[in-house]
C-alpha cells in the first residue's frame, strides 16, 4: 500500500513520478493491427513518392498525382475504418486516420516543396493541400457509411461501400477544388 490517500483515486498510469506500463497495450503481432496502420500510412507514403520522384510543376490544375493522392488518402482511411468492429469506433478510426493522413501528406508537401515562393504556394505543397482536403473529405463521408455498416456487416462490404463513398467525394473534389484538367498526365 502507498503512504498517499489519493492513490485510490488516481489510475496507476496516471500518477507521476511512476513509470508504469498501459495495462492493455496495442498487440502489433495482431495481423489488424498492422493493416490499419497501413491505412493510415498509405498517402503519405503515396505523397513521398510522388514529391521526390516527380514533383508537380505548377500549382493548379490537378494532375494524375493529385487524383492518386486524394484517392489512397479516402481509400487509406476507409481501410483503417474497417478493422473496426462497433459504429462509434468505426467512425471515429475513420476520421483519425485521414486526419492523421492529411497533416503528414501536408508536412510532406511543405517539406519536399523545392523551393519557397512569395505571395503563392509551391506546387507540392498547393496539390497536397488540395488533396488532403479532398481526401479528408471524402473520408468524412464513407465514416458515416462505416459506421452504419459496422455492425455485423462482412468486412468486404465494411471496406467497398465506405470506400467507393470515399473514392468519389475525394476525385469529385478535386475536380472542384483544384479544376478538372488533366487526368491523365503527370
Amino acid at each position: 500500500m502507498s503512504d498517499r490517500p489519493d492513490d485510490d483515486v488516481v489510475p496507476v498510469s496516471v500518477r507521476l513520478g511512476e513509470v508504469v506500463p498501459p495495462e492493455d497495450p496495442e498487440d502489433w503481432t495482431k495481423p489488424l493491427t498492422w493493416v490499419a496502420a497501413a491505412g493510415m500510412l498509405l498517402a503519405p507514403l503515396v505523397a513521398l513518392a510522388w514529391f521526390a520522384i516527380a514533383p508537380p510543376q505548377a500549382p493548379h490544375p490537378a494532375v494524375t498525382g493529385t487524383w492518386l493522392l486524394a484517392a489512397s488518402l479516402a481509400v487509406g482511411a476507409v481501410i483503417t475504418g474497417a478493422t473496426q468492429r462497433g459504429v462509434a469506433r468505426a467512425w471515429t478510426a475513420t476520421i483519425a486516420a485521414a486526419l492523421f493522413s492529411a497533416l503528414v501528406v501536408l508536412i510532406a508537401g511543405a517539406a519536399l516543396a523545392g523551393e519557397r515562393q512569395i505571395g503563392s504556394a509551391s506546387p507540392t505543397l498547393a496539390h497536397a493541400f488540395g488533396a488532403g482536403l479532398a481526401g479528408l473529405a471524402g473520408a468524412v463521408a464513407a465514416s458515416f457509411a462505416a459506421g452504419a455498416l459496422a455492425r455485423g456487416s462482412a468486412r468486404w462490404l465494411r471496406l467497398f461501400v465506405p470506400g467507393a463513398v470515399a473514392v468519389v467525394v475525394s476525385l469529385v473534389l478535386v475536380g472542384y477544388l483544384m479544376g478538372t484538367s488533366r487526368l491523365l498526365s503527370s
